[in-house]
């Protein structure tokens, strides 16, 4: 892989799959648990190729926002959902006593 970042820096040792040395990318999966970004570490990889491979940051922190917010709705409908059934379910118990 092409990758913008030096190889022979000064965290040079275990590579990660994005090619970024792996103390690098500890650090940048703290800083991102810090700022409390809802990175994961399965995510961060993904971001830094997308990154690395040019994509715009201002419009890939806009996408990712946006993912996580309909992730967020998605999972509070579900919730929803969940408490209506289990409101029904006992409510039908209740009418066959």
């Amino acid at each position: 892989m092409a990758s913008g970042r030096p190889g022979n820096s000064a965290f040079a040792g275990k590579q990660d799959t994005t090619g970024l040395p792996h103390k690098a990318f500890e650090c940048a999966l703290e800083l991102s648990q810090l700022l409390d970004t809802g990175i994961d570490k399965d995510t961060l990889p993904i971001l830094l190729e997308l990154l690395d491979a040019g994509v715009n940051p201002e419009a890939l922190a806009t996408v990712l926002r946006e993912l996580q917010r309909e992730a967020a709705d998605y999972q509070a409908a579900l919730a929803r959902v969940t408490v209506s059934a289990g409101a029904a379910a006992a409510q039908g118990q209740r009418g066959r006593q």
